[in-house]
């Protein structure tokens, strides 16, 4: 399938973010793709053939051990040193390589199935959460995930192991069941059962309490994770682009309600405005990652927000050890 592409018009030379560094893939025409899998494998091989020479080609920081080399894995980590005297080719890896845990925590619940284009919050999360799980893998993380929607719907703990990623992307491309939003019980579930310290990703519309919202994820970060949110939003539900009066129906409780579009219009984008600073307030106090998207955006976008939290996560790393060697 030739994949139709877009540049974007506000290219930067100094611009670091995955737009300036080439085409990105309008997600209209990924979602065509059937397979969840290959989808991953389409966003992550145009994310890195765009940043090939941005700053963010090394992103481990810190030497940790060596490893045999495997097929496919960066020929610029190979010691050539250590070849020279053992004749083995031999990988370095590093801290950030070696430590890191993901836990993907992914909204399955019936407002995920809205979509007024050709694809819906629930196809475009999935992918987002399967373009992070096949990247993770290929860097030899242990990456898991968890559904959810009134409660914890399945629970695949982080690993590496051959078939778990298949595991994950099966899990994925199962349909919901579609019930009530409840974020609070399935974080706090999460948080007892995820003792390891690691990477939190949660993949919702945020269809939530800022308040609640903030305690629960503030439970999360008292456990020692690092914690990145990605808010997923339909268009409409941003900017609110209804012409006529129409009857608009509660996709999780059934209620419906006759609603001027253009009466309402001011109104709505008043609450939803504020509903989003509280949200983006919440996660700063927290010292959590808080990135809103929208179902036209690239995908490249979640990947390029994954490594940055990583190379942020590195330094710190990094910082700490510097830290103790000091003591």
């Amino acid at each position: 399938m030739s994949l139709a592409r877009f540049r974007s018009s506000k290219q930067n030379s100094r611009d670091t973010t995955p737009e300036s560094r080439g085409s990105m893939i309008d997600p209209h025409t990924l979602m065509r793709i059937k397979s969840l899998e290959i989808r991953a494998r389409v966003v992550m091989e145009g994310f890195f053939a765009g940043i090939h020479r941005s700053p963010f080609h090394g992103f481990s920081v810190e030497f940790s051990e060596y490893r045999e080399y495997s097929p496919g894995d960066d020929l610029r980590y190979l010691d050539w040193k250590l070849f020279a005297r053992s004749d083995r080719y031999y990988v370095k890896q590093f801290e950030d390589e070696t430590n890191l845990r993901c836990t993907i925590l992914l909204d399955t619940s019936r407002s995920m199935g809205y979509g007024s284009g050709d694809h819906t919050k629930h196809e475009y999360a999935c992918t987002a959460a399967a373009t992070i799980a096949y990247f993770l893998s290929t860097q030899r993380d242990a990456v898991g995930l968890v559904t959810f929607e009134d409660k914890v719907v399945e629970y695949l703990p982080p690993r590496h192991r051959p078939g778990h990623l298949r595991r994950i992307m099966a899990e994925l491309s199962r349909e919901p069941q579609g019930k009530a939003t409840n974020l609070a019980d399935p974080l706090e579930e999460v948080a007892a059962t995820v003792r390891k310290r690691g990477l939190i990703v949660v993949i919702s519309d945020l269809l939530a309490s800022p308040e609640l919202l903030a305690t629960r994820l503030g439970y999360l970060r008292s456990r020692g994770h690092e914690v990145i949110v990605f808010r997923v939003l339909d268009p409409q539900e941003v900017h609110f682009e209804f012409q006529s009066p129409a009857i608009f129906r509660d996709v999780e409780s059934g209620r419906e309600l006759y609603v001027d579009a253009d009466v309402a219009r001011a109104d709505y984008q008043r609450k939803f405005n504020e509903h989003a600073a509280q949200l983006t307030s919440a996660c700063q106090d927290l010292g959590v990652d808080f990135h809103s998207l929208t179902t036209d955006q690239p995908l490249e976008f979640v990947l390029f927000e994954l490594l940055r939290a990583r190379m942020h996560r590195g330094r710190d790393q990094g910082r700490r050890n510097v830290r103790q060697r000091i003591a």
